[in-house]
């Protein structure tokens, strides 16, 4: 490139700013009687408080001697892409040079003769913020992207955390029923030894008595007595090595099942975590299950109600109301009453079916919150649902109340949330006609569920299937004390629900391998042909009926059923941990979760199907398993 041709010596008093405006320049004569050009098309090289230097293409030769002669003043319009209407101004050449590398173009150097201060000022005002806003705005960019692959990363180490917390109990629930196994042989090893030992002692007495009858040296009987001794011996030392080997055992056990308790307590946490992290900040409602397609963004209103008393039970309130303002604010009604389900991202019904039962959670869940948070915002919405309720128990004359206003049918699970439902009301509000609503439905449950000798819990009224919820949901809403009142025998509820729906099934985990199981089924097994499953939430259910059953005796000083209660509590919530999964989407981070069954798309043998999806995360299924751990019945108000 060619040194400029200086006009003069150039004089920056100004500093000059790179920026690209398109300016239109008309060259007229020093003393401005005529044009030397028609309008040009420039671009600005750089920008100035003083001046201007314009880029030209294809600039006539003759013109440019005209300029580097200084026998022309230059008329500009420069455009600012922010102004409808261009600058405009006069000014002088400073210097021109031409460009060798592109045949005629040039770079021009102009000062202002006159230009308008404030335009001036835009100018300048553009320069800046493009040489600062350009720069900072791809700084930005850059920035954000940084963020972007940052978060990326601390996403997916959370993944990768979150996953490996699951693993880590899974992988200690099944060392730990290892070593259980280990200490029960053992234990059965030791206790044949010892007999074994004490038959020998019983032995050598008999001997020793019988040589003491004949008197004399009886040298046989001697013989026999030190056989028999040394055999003893040999039996002692067994005895004392497995007594050794079953206190290692037992540190062992006792070590797995420290860690198996913290990791609980942490899995447990993250499942409040996955239920909060699933809460939609428009709705305040939460997908009830992640992962099947054909339900996707749906939130059945149980299951809402299951999501705002987590949300209540880790006091955090303010999740749990925006769950209920959605149902005290938008969600549509019928009859009163709320629609089954509702889409997640806008709220709209998305089934248009109306049953007794889930409004009864809603109004469950709103109780709840109340006596916790002692805030009764909420409880004109569970009052209107005990009203649009006690209007269908009125219809009947038993005082039961129907699955829905367009039904016919009742059931035994509807009632016992109304009878839950009306003593927490009577609780709160001291208002008798709430008791007694609660009455009418025990005698109804008595009079036509309770009622089968061989049968302790039919489904619902004239309907002898077997559901595992409503012999669970016996303990948990009445109790086990008011049941003996009424003639029932909780133990006997618990000992038909064991054995007739509780299975051991190969279960296999979204990463692979497969675990053996042990839960409840939806139904006997031996009444639906594709064989066990183990539901998440009907297997927590019974977990909190057999903690329930544990306090009663307990309080009875009844120890050793306490016990016996206690027992099948923890083996059935151990148990569950291997149904833990991991959340499979990105927004749930990997948070741990449990799906709806053992096994997808199967029949629970009540009239609907297990979610698709062996990796589908079920809020139900969740949220039960979230209340075992803390030893929560949703079925009682409790201090």
């Amino acid at each position: 490139m060619s040194d400029p041709e200086y006009l003069n010596e150039e004089k920056r008093k100004y500093i000059r700013l790179d920026t690209v405006l398109p300016v239109q320049l008309r060259m007229e004569s020093l003393d401005g009687s005529h044009f030397l050009s028609g309008w040009l098309q420039g671009f600005s090289n750089n920008v100035s408080r003083g001046g201007i230097c314009l880029s030209i293409n294809n600039f006539d030769h003759s013109l440019a001697e005209i300029i580097r002669k200084r026998e022309a003043r230059i008329s500009l319009e420069i455009e600012l892409l922010v102004f409808k209407k261009p600058i405009n101004a006069r000014a002088s050449a400073a210097w021109i040079r031409n460009v060798p590398e592109i045949p005629n173009k040039y770079l021009i150097g102009l000062s202002y003769d006159e230009i308008d201060h404030k335009q001036n000022n835009r100018i300048m005002r553009f320069a800046w913020a493009r040489k600062i806003i350009i720069p900072a705005g791809l700084g930005l960019v850059v920035l954000l992207g940084a963020v972007i692959v940052i978060n990326s990363f601390i996403n997916m180490r959370l993944i990768q955390g979150n996953k490996a917390l699951v693993q880590q109990l899974v992988g200690t629930i099944q060392d730990s029923n290892v070593v259980r196994e280990k200490v029960a042989e053992i234990s059965r090893e030791r206790e044949d030894l010892k007999l074994k030992i004490q038959a020998l002692e019983l032995r050598i007495s008999s001997v020793e008595a019988e040589k003491s009858r004949l008197g004399g040296d009886k040298e046989g009987l001697n013989n026999l007595i030190y056989a028999l001794s040394q055999e003893k011996n040999v039996l002692k030392q067994e005895f004392d090595l497995v007594g050794r080997k079953e206190s290692i055992a037992v540190d062992e056990l006792s070590r797995l099942d420290k860690k198996r308790v913290i990791l609980e307590k942490a899995n447990t946490d993250k499942m409040y975590q996955w239920v909060r992290v699933h809460q939609n900040p428009r709705t305040g409602l939460v997908m009830s299950f992640e992962g099947d397609s054909d339900i996707k963004g749906w939130a059945f209103i149980y299951d809402q109600s299951l999501a705002a008393q987590v949300y209540t039970y880790y006091s955090d309130f303010g999740s749990a109301q925006r769950v209920l303002d959605f149902f005290r604010d938008r969600a549509k009604k019928q009859d009163g009453l709320f629609f089954n389900a509702y889409y997640v991202s806008d709220g709209e019904p998305a089934e248009y079916i109306v049953h007794s039962g889930p409004n009864i959670w809603i109004g469950l869940a709103a109780a709840q919150y109340t006596f916790k948070a002692q805030d009764t915002r909420y409880l004109a919405l569970a009052e209107g649902i005990a009203q649009a309720i006690i209007k269908l128990q009125d219809s009947d004359t038993d005082g039961g109340i129907r699955g829905g206003p367009k039904a016919d049918w009742y059931a035994t699970e509807h009632n016992l949330d109304a009878y839950a439902f009306f003593n927490m009301l009577y609780k709160i509000t001291g208002k008798d006609k709430y008791a007694d609503c609660a009455s009418k439905v025990l005698n109804w449950l008595v009079k036509h569920t309770y009622d089968k000798p061989g049968l302790p819990i039919k489904r619902g009224k004239g309907d002898s299937t077997i559901a595992t919820d409503t012999y669970a949901w016996s303990i948990a809403a009445i109790g086990p004390e008011k049941l003996e009142r009424i003639g029932m025998s909780p133990d006997r509820i618990m000992e038909f629900a064991e054995s007739n729906c509780s299975v051991e099934v190969e279960y296999t985990r979204p990463e692979g391998g497969t675990i053996k199981v042990k839960g409840f089924d939806f139904a006997p097994q031996r009444h639906v042909a594709r064989g066990g499953v183990v539901s998440s939430e009907w297997t927590a259910q019974m977990v909190i009926s057999f903690r329930i059953m544990e306090e009663f005796y307990s309080n009875k000083g009844m120890t050793a059923k306490a016990r016996g209660y206690k027992s099948k509590a923890d083996e059935y919530l151990s148990s569950l941990g291997k149904m833990i999964i991991s959340s499979p989407s990105p927004s749930g981070q990997g948070e741990s979760c449990l799906p709806y069954a053992t096994q997808e798309f199967v029949d629970t043998g009540h009239g609907w199907l297990t979610p698709k999806g062996k990796t589908t995360g079920s809020l139900a299924g969740t949220a039960y398993t979230f209340f075992a751990h803390n030893n929560y019945n949703p079925l009682e108000l409790k201090d």
